[in-house]
């Protein structure tokens, strides 16, 4: 929970101060666009004619109650935050990069352990300041924007080259972690596996409560053919990692227990065809499919493509090589 010195500091940018003393970087909302605000931002209160900075602080206080994964924020007030920092509403000349609004946002944001910036797709992010986490607002699948799109076809052209090390260290870690799972641990890839775990991660929930997943992997596509070709990977293979992994416990360091996972994520750099996920559902007993989770390049692209998550170094377009001709200059010194 936040200071009441911080939070009502928020709420000040939020209403734009008062009449007679208006916050210099961020616009003034009357009263009813403060619940035209609140109510972009998926709280539908309408303002009660009290005092509009002590009402706003209200409304925060109830959005920093809403459930969120420990050291994070909830996803209502993420959303205030992109509100109250849109380009569109700059006070400050025309300056759409708002330097000075964003170093007061984060004058009181630091304190409580977090700090916002722009992203690429010039929306407003809040990250972690001791774990570097950026929390992403969850509103399901959307269209991607430009930008993203060409991220997409890096990852994509980066999927089709890089090992399985490489799509679990450089790919899939840094996607998990963004999503807020902790303690992912890769048990030492790609030498003897710990029982059909390529890794293994805990979810804690907003009770305090933890789940925990193993993860398998395979770099290219599984498939329902007899064998395994290539990168191709025989659906077997893939169903008797699952088993084990459902089986052996894991060694939580934080309780020193060995805790058996709740779900085993079954991921693909490649597809995982529907004839294999029909045989893999298929051989397993009623209470064990529903511990399994599908997740093919389809998936992994779509959620990496649109996050904050710098590409691996690999990815990223090659410059152009410079030719021996552009060393010279086009007018001879003499």
């Amino acid at each position: 929970m936040f200071s009441n010195r911080n939070l009502n500091a928020l709420a000040s940018m939020v209403a734009g101060g008062n009449p007679n003393v208006q916050e210099e970087y961020f616009q003034y909302r009357s009263a009813w666009k403060l619940t035209e605000f609140f109510q972009d931002c998926g709280h539908d209160v309408p303002f009660d004619n009290s005092s509009r900075v002590p009402w706003t602080a209200e409304q925060l206080r109830l959005l920093l109650s809403d459930p969120a994964p420990p050291n994070s924020l909830p996803t209502r007030f993420l959303l205030v935050i992109r509100e109250l920092m849109l380009k569109d509403d700059t006070a400050e000349g025309g300056d759409r990069a708002r330097p000075e609004a964003l170093a007061k946002l984060n004058r009181h944001l630091r304190p409580e352990g977090f700090e916002a910036f722009y992203g690429e797709d010039e929306n407003c992010y809040v990250r972690n300041t001791k774990t570097a986490v950026v929390f992403d607002i969850h509103q399901g699948r959307r269209a991607m924007t430009d930008k993203e799109r060409e991220r997409e076809k890096l990852l994509i052209a980066y999927l089709d080259v890089c090992s399985e090390d490489d799509l679990i260290e450089k790919v899939l870690t840094p996607l998990f972690k963004q999503l807020n799972f902790q303690r992912i641990s890769v048990p030492g890839h790609p030498n003897m596996l710990e029982f059909g775990k390529d890794m293994w991660m805990r979810y804690r929930l907003p009770t305090g409560h933890s789940i925990f997943f193993a993860v398998q992997v395979k770099k290219g596509t599984v498939d329902a053919r007899g064998k395994t070709r290539g990168e191709n990977v025989n659906a077997a293979e893939l169903l008797t990692q699952a088993q084990m992994a459902l089986k052996h416990p894991v060694h939580d360091p934080e309780t020193n227990k060995q805790v058996l996972v709740d779900h085993v994520y079954l991921i693909a750099g490649g597809t995982i065809t529907p004839p294999a996920r029909m045989f893999i559902i298929g051989e397993l007993d009623r209470e064990s499919r529903r511990h399994i989770i599908f997740m093919d390049r389809l998936e992994i692209v779509d959620l990496f493509a649109t996050s904050t998550i710098p590409l691996p170094q690999e990815a990223m377009p090659k410059p152009e090589p410079r030719g021996f001709s552009d060393d010279l200059d086009d007018d001879v010194p003499f």
